[in-house]
């Protein structure tokens, strides 16, 4: 059974908090060809596929015959649109391209929690009770990153590299002034908790969680939880 240490909105520990088994414990035979698997068609789809040019028979001229077949003493020529002059097409060059690959579903639920499995083993979760400021506050944002991932904090022992290491933090809901105060904030990236996915976890060195985003990654990704909920509507639907 994995646990996370659990800190106040403050920024004090706080004890700790027993995670999810069939979320942050899980394991499969060929983790690492998952988890490649998807985080490559996530980067194809993020590929915008738009760079174009235009061939011959696209650019603007005309197609009439530059000068006679014979008698110049020129190179014969055809056309001013040939690659060969300048302002003619380009041969051979990029079009446009559809990069998108359709992720399997299973596929990449399992990817996700392969990865939060091997962030949790790595004891690089942590949670926080809740994040709430009434305005900007940058300065009160960072004191809080100070207090959990800085010099004073006993819960990282290795703390060579962590300023310099990518924080993800893990919001229930897209609050104005939290997502302000942390926008600022060097090597921290946030995300909502029912939206993230293997490759923002993966590039992260550390987790941070809201509680309430822990019960909503625990609810949406907990399959046989979700199972056993469908199973009882079904079966009251039935008697019903």
């Amino acid at each position: 059974m994995l646990e996370a240490i659990k800190y106040t909105s403050q920024g004090n520990q706080a004890g700790t908090i027993v995670l999810n088994d069939n979320v942050f414990a899980v394991s499969t035979r060929n983790k690492s060809a998952v988890m490649y698997e998807v985080i490559k068609m996530y980067l194809a789809n993020q590929r915008q596929g738009n760079a174009s040019v235009k061939g011959r028979s696209e650019v603007k001229g005309t197609s009439a015959k530059m000068y006679r077949q014979k008698g110049t003493g020129n190179a014969r020529a055809g056309s001013r649109r040939s690659p060969v002059r300048v302002g003619g097409g380009v041969a051979f060059g990029p079009r446009s391209k559809d990069w998108y690959r359709k992720i399997p579903k299973k596929k990449k639920r399992l990817a996700l929690k392969l990865a939060l499995s091997e962030k949790a083993v790595a004891g690089k979760i942590f949670v926080i009770e809740s994040l709430s400021f009434d305005k900007p506050n940058t300065k009160q944002a960072i004191s809080i990153i100070d207090s959990i991932f800085g010099s004073s904090s006993s819960s990282i022992s290795n703390k060579t590299n962590v300023n310099k290491a990518t924080k993800l933090i893990v919001t229930d809901d897209s609050n104005d002034n939290v997502i302000k105060s942390f926008n600022n904030v060097p090597k921290v990236i946030m995300d909502r908790a029912d939206s993230i996915y293997a490759y923002e976890v993966l590039k992260a060195e550390y987790l941070l969680l809201t509680e309430k985003s822990l019960e909503i990654i625990e609810t949406c990704f907990d399959d046989l939880k979700i199972n056993r909920l469908l199973n009882t509507d079904k079966q009251r639907s039935e008697t019903s």
